[in-house]
């Protein structure tokens, strides 16, 4: 059985199935803490939570890069992609937080390209300093 785990086509499947998984848990996490329906904003062609949502998927994608790339087995890398997803959950609330003059859901729901970008690029950002860290 062990040889069935080294072989590279079924470690690659294996990363991928664990990865998608994951992206679409993480992504009902994040629907649940933003006030608005993101797929339903993205349907109506709200391009600021199309940017966020796009930002979210990247960040959370690039950190599982890096977890694969530095760790050898599934299970250590499902532990510190989840562990860097709560960095990049826990870099959300700080960005909100520290944006006391508007709130920045109300401002992606109302179509605010300027404040999706900037929540992509916060997303994408983070996601390379949690991910080098890993």
């Amino acid at each position: 059985m062990e040889q069935f785990w080294q072989n590279e086509y079924i470690q690659i499947a294996a990363y991928y199935s664990v990865v998608v998984l994951f992206l679409v848990l993480s992504l009902a996490v994040f629907e649940l803490v933003t006030k608005y329906d993101n797929w339903e904003e993205i349907k109506k062609g709200n391009m600021a939570v199309a940017m966020a949502t796009g930002g979210k998927i990247l960040g959370i994608a690039n950190i599982f890069r890096y977890a694969i790339l530095e760790h050898n087995s599934v299970l250590s890398m499902i532990g510190w992609g989840v562990y860097g997803f709560a960095l990049l959950l826990c870099g959300y609330f700080i960005f909100e937080f520290l944006t006391p003059k508007f709130n920045v859901d109300q401002e992606i729901e109302k179509g605010n390209m300027a404040v999706g970008f900037i929540s992509m690029v916060i997303s994408i950002g983070l996601s390379f300093i949690i991910g080098s860290g890993i």
